[in-house]
C-alpha cells in the first residue's frame, strides 16, 4: 500500500526529533521545534551535534522536498507528531481542538467575514493548529496573529506556520496582560477554562471575580471584545456551562453592554468523554453604529460531525439563516 502524504512527512519529523531528542537530552517537543526549524531554515541549526548524528539527519532532511506537499498536509502531519509529543507529557490545557471543529470554524469565519483581506486574533494560539486549520481553510488575504504564555508551544506555532508559509505574527506573553496590537477585525479561541491565578492584573478587567480568583474563560472574552474593532467577530469555543456558573450574570451583562449574540452551535457530546466538558461555538458581533443584531439568534444542535447528511441538513439551515439575517 502507497504511503501517504502525511504518512511520509510524520515519520520525517517523527524520527528526527527523536534523533535529536536524544542527542540534545531534551523533551520530544523542544526536539520537535528543533527540527521544524531546520528544515524551513534548510540547515542544522545546533553547533553541539556528533558528526553521525549530523550525517543522519542530513540524510533524512536531503530526502524531504516540502513544497511537495500541501500546507494541509504539513499541518496534519505536524499536528500528528505534536500530539504524540503531548502524550508523553501531557497537562490539560495543552489539548488541541480537534480538526473537525477547526474546520467548523473556519467555515463560520468563512460565512460570517466579508472583506477579502482582514486580521484574525487567537488569544490563546498554543501550538497554532486551530489558526493554521482557519488560514488554510480560507481563500482570502488573512494575517493571523496569535499569543501564548507557553514559550514552547509558542515555538511549536512559530514553526507550524513557517513550514505552512501562513503570514503569523506570534507575541509570547501572559495573553491577559496588555497586548500591543492594533484591533483585528475577528477573533478565534478555543478558551482556556479554569481560573485566573493572578488577582492582581484580573483587577483590570469588568469581568474579574466579586471574591476569589476570576474565571481566565470569562477574561479572554473581555480581552478579546478590546482587541476587536467595531463590528468585528469572535467565534469562540466556550464550555456549555457558560452562562450557568456563579459568575455568568457579569457576562450575561458584559455581553448585553458591548456585543450582539450571533450563534450559538452546540457541539456533539460523542465529541467529549464526559458532559461536563462538552463545549460549543458562539458567535459574538463586537457593537458599532449600523450593528444591527439578527432577527433571530442561530441556535444549532450539531449532529455528530462525521454524519455527512444530517451535516449537510445543517449547512442548509446556515445558509437559510444567513440569508434571512445577513442578507
Amino acid at each position: 500500500m502507497a504511503i501517504s502524504s502525511i504518512e511520509q512527512l510524520f515519520t520525517l519529523f517523527n524520527e528526527t526529533a527523536q534523533i535529536l531528542q536524544e542527542e540534545l537530552d531534551c523533551s520530544f517537543l523542544e526536539a520537535l521545534s528543533e527540527t521544524g526549524e531546520n528544515i524551513f531554515q534548510d540547515t542544522i541549526l545546533q553547533e553541539e551535534l556528533s558528526e553521525i548524528t549530523e550525517k543522519r539527519l542530513k540524510k533524512q532532511y536531503e530526502s524531504l522536498q516540502l513544497d511537495l506537499f500541501s500546507k494541509e498536509e504539513i499541518r496534519k502531519a505536524f499536528q500528528l507528531v505534536t500530539l504524540k509529543g503531548m502524550k508523553e507529557n501531557i497537562q490539560p490545557n495543552h489539548q488541541m481542538t480537534p480538526d473537525s471543529v477547526g474546520m467548523l470554524v473556519a467555515y463560520l469565519v468563512e460565512k460570517f467575514m466579508e472583506p477579502q483581506s482582514f486580521r484574525l486574533l487567537d488569544p490563546a494560539v498554543g501550538t497554532g493548529n486551530l489558526l493554521m486549520t482557519v488560514l488554510n481553510h480560507l481563500q482570502r488575504d488573512v494575517m493571523g496573529i496569535g499569543v501564548d504564555i507557553d514559550d514552547l508551544l509558542i515555538k511549536l506555532a512559530y514553526v507550524n506556520a513557517n513550514l505552512q508559509e501562513q503570514p503569523v505574527q506570534l507575541f509570547n506573553q501572559d495573553s491577559l496582560e496588555p497586548l500591543f496590537i492594533d484591533p483585528v477585525d475577528a477573533v478565534i479561541a478555543d478558551l482556556p477554562v479554569g481560573y485566573y491565578p493572578n488577582d492582581l492584573r484580573a483587577a483590570d478587567y469588568q469581568l474579574k471575580a466579586e471574591k476569589g480568583h476570576s474565571y481566565a474563560h470569562h477574561l479572554f472574552i473581555e480581552q478579546s471584545v478590546r482587541h476587536t474593532k467595531s463590528g468585528g467577530y469572535l467565534f469562540l469555543i466556550v464550555p456549555n456551562g457558560l452562562f450557568e456558573s456563579e459568575q455568568a450574570g457579569a457576562l450575561h451583562e458584559f455581553i448585553k453592554e458591548k456585543l450582539i449574540i450571533q450563534g450559538l452551535l452546540q457541539l456533539p457530546s460523542n465529541m467529549f468523554k464526559n458532559k461536563q466538558a462538552a463545549k460549543s461555538i458562539l458567535i459574538l458581533q463586537k457593537q458599532g453604529a449600523e450593528i444591527k443584531p439578527p432577527k433571530q439568534v442561530l441556535l444549532v444542535n450539531l449532529p455528530s460531525l462525521s454524519n455527512r447528511q444530517e451535516m449537510d441538513k445543517m449547512m442548509i439551515k446556515l445558509n437559510q439563516w444567513m440569508k434571512e439575517n445577513k442578507g
